[in-house]
């Protein structure tokens, strides 16, 4: 079987950090979570992609293309790229009085 030769990405000591940060808190969404730990892996060149990819549940090709994003955008290739869709119809107020109404005791009602 032909394997790719090793290659190592160079995370930055403060990204290297906030990657370790992220993965501390307990709060961090774990796909965002998977994406720090493979590019913390990546920077030993010892890595065998193959190996990385059984124990985060990524492809070889899904894990090429991170370093290669985080190569090119840095450490936002954690992140998910915004897409499009319909642009919302309320406003924000307006859905925090809709959930607040939601929220509240109904009044009592009298028939006449």
């Amino acid at each position: 079987m032909r394997r790719r030769s090793p290659k190592s990405i160079c995370l930055s000591p403060s990204d290297g950090c906030e990657i370790e940060w992220l993965l501390r808190d307990g709060r961090t969404e774990q796909r965002v979570a998977r994406r720090g730990r493979v590019l913390l892996a990546m920077q030993n060149p010892e890595t065998l992609v193959a190996e990385l990819g059984r124990q985060t549940g990524m492809t070889r090709f899904g894990i090429w293309r991170l370093c290669r994003r985080y190569e090119s955008v840095g450490l936002s290739a954690l992140y998910d790229v915004a897409r499009s869709g319909r642009p919302r119809e309320i406003s924000a107020l307006e859905r925090v009085a809709i959930e607040q109404l939601a929220c509240c005791k109904p009044t009592a009602w009298v028939w006449k």
